[in-house]
């Protein structure tokens, strides 16, 4: 079991309030990723329910139990770092084992317990060799696996792959997806990258300036956005903001569209011309001028010729637009 409560959470350090009062609910076996800009609260959370830090007021539960004020130790959680934080002069092996020796546990039982993670994780080759002798992905693996020994109820991962190259960053985002599958484990996970957090989720949790902006699938976040600020945030390249008479005509502040749902026509809503270009390969993301509205970017399927300078129209798929009012939240048919 690893269910997780949180319950009116606020933390402040002298007068800055850094989490404004956090309500959230965490299944048994679910995968929940926080996410947000710099700042916004999201690894303060995170301490707070591994123990590190204490909240200033507001309830933690983990499986029923009210954890204010328990140590780290005692409440059945695991945490991986950005840092890998391995003792370098110890082996693989050692490193994995090392809690359940401070524990006091039975060697016999730390090795059925080290083979058993290392063989999930394809650390078998690798349990003799020491941290200076591993890549960057293999030595998150093997941070990993020593929180996997432990048999936590809950496991914490706080921007475990940060550190890790591009193709690195792809293939361990795997290996966690495989890892959640195949232990059926409570999971929270801390991402400023929303790639990983699309990926990766069960629920999402947008944050900004320690508030919730909203929770839900990926897909959902996606595609109904509660405010503009979670519509800016989900996606790549990020949504395109309109104002003024186009945003006037729906009855709305501002209106959003997605630069993959943008298509490219001789006449279309915009006309603007192309101040840049780059393409992909699959697809081509142009940079379109429009007078009175700014700079607008277009996702196009394939390898589309356009030079700086082409005119260029650009008009919206329908249904694609999302609408927000003056405050900022999203305008619902």
């Amino acid at each position: 079991m690893g269910s997780l409560q949180l319950q009116a959470v606020r933390k402040s350090f002298g007068k800055v309030d850094v989490l404004q009062g956090i309500d959230l609910d965490v299944a048994d076996g679910e995968f929940v990723v926080f996410v947000g800009p710099s700042g916004c609260g999201k690894s303060t959370l995170l301490r707070i329910i591994a123990g590190l830090d204490e909240q200033t007021s507001g309830n933690l539960r983990i499986d029923g139990k009210v954890m204010n004020g328990v140590p780290p130790a005692k409440r059945g959680i695991a945490m991986v770092f950005q840092s890998y934080a391995l003792y370098p002069h110890l082996t693989v092996a050692k490193n994995m084992g090392l809690a359940l020796a401070q524990e006091g546990m039975l060697q016999a039982a730390i090795n059925t317990r080290v083979a058993a993670a290392s063989a999930l994780l394809r650390l078998d080759a690798l349990l003799d060799r020491r941290p200076a002798e591993l890549s960057g992905g293999q030595r998150q693996r093997v941070a990993i696996g020593r929180a996997i020994v432990r048999q936590p109820s809950l496991f914490l991962f706080d921007e475990p792959l940060s550190n890790l190259d591009a193709a690195l960053r792809v293939g361990t985002r795997i290996e966690i997806a495989k890892l959640h599958r195949q232990l059926g484990a409570t999971m929270v996970y801390v991402t400023h990258d929303q790639i990983e957090a699309m990926t990766l989720a069960d629920r999402i949790v947008v944050m900004n300036a320690g508030v919730i902006e909203q929770v839900g699938r990926p897909i959902d976040l996606y595609n109904r956005p509660a405010t503009l600020f979670v519509a800016g945030f989900i996606g790549s390249p990020t949504m395109n903001f309109i104002g003024g008479a186009d945003a006037a005509r729906v009855n709305a502040t501002t209106i959003g569209v997605r630069p993959e749902h943008l298509r490219v026509a001789p006449e279309g809503d915009w006309i603007g011309q192309v101040s840049h270009a780059e393409h992909l390969g699959a697809d081509t993301m142009l940079y379109v001028e429009v007078p009175e509205i700014g700079l607008v970017t277009a996702r196009i399927l394939g390898d589309v010729v356009h030079d700086v300078g082409d005119r260029v129209g650009l008009t919206p798929q329908s249904g694609k637009i999302h609408r927000f009012d003056a405050d900022g939240r999203a305008i619902t048919p």
